[in-house]
């Protein structure tokens, strides 16, 4: 089990649109890394959809890397919503 690769785990659940990290698990493959998933993460029913990635297959900026990776969408403030007129037939946006 020392050997087993480690799982990150994603839960979606029952009112929500978007997958969020639950933890880690360690698993030998795929398909047992879901069924471990579904009993340590979901024990009474809160998830529809179960993802299981990787660890070592995410690749993640640091967080000491956050100005020189964000800084140049700075510069792009035509893609704030404030430079676009709704036009006014359109309703409840």
């Amino acid at each position: 089990m020392s050997d087993w690769p480690l799982w990150e785990v994603f839960i979606r659940s029952q009112h929500g649109l978007a997958h969020k990290h639950v933890g880690s698990l360690h698993a030998p493959d795929a398909e047992m890394a879901i069924k471990n998933a579904r009993d340590v993460y979901t024990r009474r029913n809160e998830g529809v959809s179960i993802w299981v990635v990787r660890s070592s297959d995410i690749t993640a900026s640091s967080p000491g890397d956050k100005e020189p990776l964000f800084d140049p969408a700075n510069s792009k403030v035509y893609r704030y919503p404030a430079f676009y007129e709704v036009p006014k037939e359109i309703k409840n946006i």
